[in-house]
Order: C-alpha cells, then structure tokens, then sequence
C-alpha cells in the first residue's frame, strides 16, 4: 500500500506516521519519501490485507494527533 500523508516538513510528526506502520505485526515498511516544497510525505508499505488495514489506520489517527 502507498500512504500519502500531509505532513512533509516536520520530522517528528513524520517518525510518529512511520513508527505507528512499523510497530503493526505482519507489516513491513518499505520507504518513505518526503517532499518537504509539497509538505507531503508518501508511505510504502506491505503486508496481510488485515494488517495493512490496521497499519493504515494507527498511522491515520496518529497523523491526526
């Protein structure tokens, strides 16, 4: 799945989007790549179609914080 998040610029709140990804079993991030002119950050990630989902979801409410 790729995630595109509208926060480029601040690399706090970009690690909080990429941890909540990483820290959900059954899912591996892939990349992230931030685009700091856009203030967008695009997040690759893989795993069970449940897990992505859940993946998906932390990182949306945690973007939302």
């Amino acid at each position: 799945m790729r995630s595109n998040f509208s926060e480029g610029r601040n690399m706090s709140v970009i690690g909080q989007i990429t941890a909540e990804i990483e820290r959900t079993e059954g899912v591996n991030c892939w990349m992230s790549i931030r685009a700091r002119l856009t203030n967008r950050t695009v997040v690759t990630f893989v795993g069970t179609p449940e897990a992505v989902c859940e993946a998906a979801f932390r990182a949306v409410k945690r973007h939302r914080k």
